[in-house]
């Protein structure tokens, strides 16, 4: 399993990590995933090397802005 960190802002509540969870763990490959409000940060598990770009649209899809890896 990989473990990837991104930075994603706008995220301010617990239905803001509600979403980005559901979301983000709806993707092929995604096993899990953990939003960190505090840190601005989300990370995803996934089976191989993430999908940059289709994790980005996908935040930005939800009312969010990816900014970039941690």
């Amino acid at each position: 399993m990989t473990d990837t960190t991104y930075a994603v802002s706008g995220m301010s509540c617990g239905h803001c990590k509600a979403t980005l969870t559901k979301v983000i763990g709806e993707l092929d490959g995604v096993s899990g995933v953990e939003v960190d409000l505090d840190a601005g940060q989300v990370t995803v598990t996934s089976a191989g090397e993430p999908d940059d770009a289709l994790i980005a649209e996908t935040v930005d899809e939800a009312g969010y802005e990816l900014t970039g890896r941690v």
